[in-house]
């Protein structure tokens, strides 16, 4: 039976989330990859048990991680039931829908319907009676927004979820979202976009101010940029990558210009005791204008990796400026 490391809040830090009571890890575990049905359970359980015990309280999934669609939902709820019953309460589980999950017109979208019948799918594949937070997982054009809206606030009221949380919503759609569930008296959490050192849209188009003024929080996915910001790519493409693969990142986006700009961060990062994958990390959270950072992970060492940078998470305004210079 699994016994959580006594030091396990030690070498963490936590901050509020936006101007709730709520705190965050500044590091969170996502779900999105290799805690599928096609995916080493034993190697799940571990880099769960590894994450616990260094502090990463909080676990992000969807209803359609996997693959299959459901069965990251259903792992969890296997290393809640069997594992981690006893520490429920110190667990934060998020989930979302959105993302086409099953046939037929109710299985996609932003609908009440979908909603609500996706959050019940899983909370039985996670052996939940609630969720800590529940996120709609993209804006829905064809739904109106206070429908969606409503669907979350009623979540919240019926004890399903305990907050509300958006992703990939763009700055006005945010607004209106914001708006629209303080009026339901259930204030908007946390936002979850993509953001890294090559993506930086949440700043061009004003999602971080949005999110500050309202005290929203946030959380960023794609922190690496699906492995560019490490030095994997330094010395060509290895076989057993995401870019050979053509998984989620294309060979086509490891181009000339990114190798380049990717060694001048790396000596960066070399020069500041971190990897670059732990440099760039930190650079997401630097200034505390992002809550916590969302990592991904194949094997409990890289865990133990990532969470390191909370020794290291200021940089000097020197170092912001070669960065920023290599961004441009």
């Amino acid at each position: 039976m699994y016994k959580a490391d006594d030091g396990r809040y030690t070498g963490m830090e936590y901050i509020r989330c936006g101007k709730s009571g709520l705190k965050l890890p500044r590091v969170s575990l996502g779900f999105w990859h290799n805690f599928g049905s096609v995916d080493n359970f034993e190697n799940q359980r571990k880099m769960v048990f590894k994450a616990f015990d260094n502090g990463i309280t909080h676990f992000d999934l969807a209803n359609n991680y996997g693959p299959r669609g459901g069965s990251a939902e259903e792992n969890l709820g296997r290393i809640m039931e069997n594992d981690l019953k006893p520490y429920r309460d110190e667990i934060l589980i998020s989930t979302k829908a959105g993302f086409g999950m099953w046939k037929g017109p109710y299985g996609d979208g932003g609908s009440r319907k979908y909603l609500m019948a996706s959050l019940n799918q899983s909370l039985r594949r996670m052996k939940l009676d609630y969720v800590d937070i529940f996120y709609h997982h993209r804006p829905d054009k064809n739904t109106p927004m206070e429908e969606t809206m409503e669907a979350l606030s009623d979540m919240v009221k019926q004890g399903k979820a305990l907050y509300i949380g958006i992703s990939n919503y763009g700055t006005e759609d945010t607004k209106q979202a914001i708006k629209i569930l303080k009026e339901n008296k259930t204030p908007l959490l946390i936002h979850q976009p993509c953001y890294n050192m090559f993506n930086r849209w949440v700043e061009s188009e004003g999602l971080l101010d949005v999110l500050e003024e309202n005290g929203v929080g946030c959380i960023c996915y794609s922190p690496l940029a699906q492995g560019m910001l490490t030095d994997k790519y330094l010395n060509g493409i290895p076989k057993d990558s995401r870019a050979a693969k053509n998984m989620f990142l294309k060979e086509s986006s490891i181009t000339e210009d990114v190798v380049n700009k990717v060694k001048r961060l790396n000596k960066i990062a070399l020069e500041r005791g971190q990897t670059l994958a732990q440099m760039a990390l930190s650079w997401v959270l630097r200034k505390n204008r992002v809550t916590s950072v969302l990592i991904g992970a194949s094997r409990p060492e890289q865990i133990e990796d990532n969470v390191k940078i909370i020794n290291n998470l200021s940089f000097s305004s020197e170092e912001l400026e070669k960065i920023q210079d290599i961004l441009k």
